[in-house]
């Protein structure tokens, strides 16, 4: 089994994840985390708690966000807005998976 997949099949049995974790996962900054959140755009699933955690299907959103900073100097405030736009992109694009099968002799986009 290589490294790839065995951290894929632990992620894929973690219900949540440690700010850490996620930092660490992400390649996002404590700072940038904490600011994600405090803009909306990153929900930790235990808001109450002192030590956060999140959902780990929230990685690939964070990972952009690190790169869209990085990449076009991005300030937290645009950071939520394009995370925002992309999960809406991420759910639009299931939908249209959904009305497909069930229509599948409609003429396929994309």
């Amino acid at each position: 089994m290589t490294v790839e997949s065995t951290q894929a099949q632990w992620l894929h049995e973690q219900t949540e994840i440690s700010i850490e974790q996620l930092a660490e996962l992400s390649g996002a900054s404590h700072e940038l985390l904490r600011e994600l959140v405090d803009f909306g755009a990153l929900v930790p699933t235990n808001v109450q708690s002192e030590q956060w955690a999140f959902a780990p299907e929230c990685i690939v959103s964070v990972r952009a966000a690190a790169r869209l900073q990085s990449d076009f100097e991005l300030d937290v405030n645009s950071l939520s807005v394009a995370l925002g736009l992309m999960e809406r992109i991420r759910t639009l694009e299931a939908q249209l998976r959904d009305l497909q099968s069930q229509f599948p002799r409609l003429r396929r986009i994309g």
